[in-house]
């Protein structure tokens, strides 16, 4: 049973994350190449705008802030369920590989299968999963030592061995393809947003809705799972079962996000630590806070990132990496 104080400060938190959230969300609508008032926001949103205040604000503005949102906190529930698997702090989807097995699915996907424009925002999501889900079991099977199951360390550094490997086999992949594919291909591992229109939100948008409660519900075995193998087993835990479903989860939600910011990492490193250590380790009360600190982290990364340099700004992978490098060696250094 959760203290009722905790539940209190719980609320508190997520009340203070969802002003800063919408304080951010204020301050993005507002700036950018073409700037609109920040006394016009509001009757623009109530459909008291011109044109071009609508236009910039629900065609431009609008659809990349919602994306870069529910991406972030995809992420963040993504690193959460890594990093209670594998009980490792140092897990996440960009680090140990998932994001990059999902960006070699993307490009094999787009360099060499005929497109449908009308279907390829929702195809995206699915591509990416299935890219890195093979990615995902490779390292599953290559951390796994008979006799003793998984080894959490031994898979961070399979991981990291396996997001290099695919790094390489993207550039290899690449090399022989058009210059405007590869342009994109460039601008998504950069983690340049790029989805930023209505149909790749409603793309990404079932796989948060349905896959973050679902996390949410399954807080308790992570819970367990957290613990060591003998005390999970001895409360009736299926532990490689429940291992299996909750890294499906964590890859579908990673490999959807990434699909349409692209390679974004660290979020899903950063935003479990945060929410840990403003609650405790208890995933019931950490995970929601985790998901809004993943958002805000990373609209105020794009936010600050598409503004510092106009008009193509610097990419929120990059403004993220120079957040969460460091922040990585810190832990790397204090683990």
């Amino acid at each position: 049973m959760i203290h009722p104080s905790l539940i209190k400060k719980q609320r508190l938190i997520i009340s203070v994350l969802l002003i800063f959230i919408i304080m951010t969300i204020g301050v993005s609508l507002g700036l950018g190449y073409s700037s609109v008032s920040y006394n016009r926001i509001l009757p623009t949103m109530l459909g008291q705008g011109t044109f071009k205040e609508e236009f910039v604000l629900f065609s431009i503005r609008l659809p990349r802030i919602i994306v870069t949102l529910l991406a972030g906190m995809a992420l963040a529930i993504s690193g959460s369920i890594l990093q209670g698997l594998t009980r490792n702090d140092l897990a996440d989807p960009g680090i140990i590989g998932i994001n990059s097995g999902a960006g070699v699915g993307i490009a094999v996907f787009f360099l060499f299968f005929p497109i449908d424009a009308a279907s390829f925002a929702y195809m995206l999501p699915a591509v990416a999963f299935i890219g890195a889900m093979i990615t995902a079991l490779l390292i599953y099977l290559f951390s796994y030592k008979k006799g003793s199951g998984l080894q959490p360390v031994r898979l961070i550094l399979v991981g990291i061995g396996f997001s290099m490997a695919l790094s390489g086999a993207m550039i290899v992949i690449i090399s022989a393809a058009e210059r405007q594919k590869v342009d994109f291909i460039a601008r998504w591992l950069a983690g340049n947003i790029w989805g930023t229109d209505w149909p790749f939100i409603w793309a990404l948008l079932p796989w948060v809705l349905i896959l973050i409660p679902f996390t949410l519900y399954k807080a308790n075995k992570l819970n367990l799972l957290n613990l060591n193998d003998p005390i999970a087993i001895g409360v009736g835990v299926s532990i490689e079962k429940e291992r299996m479903i909750l890294l499906l989860t964590a890859v579908a939600l990673a490999a959807s996000a990434v699909s349409i910011t692209g390679a974004i990492a660290f979020i899903g490193l950063m935003a479990p630590h945060l929410a840990k250590a403003l609650i405790g380790p208890r995933h019931q009360l950490f995970l929601p806070i985790a998901a809004l600190t993943g958002g805000w982290l990373l609209l105020f990364a794009d936010t600050i990132g598409r503004n510092l340099l106009e008009p193509e700004g610097i990419p929120a992978g990059i403004m993220t990496a120079l957040i969460g490098a460091p922040y990585f060696v810190y832990l790397l250094l204090k683990k």
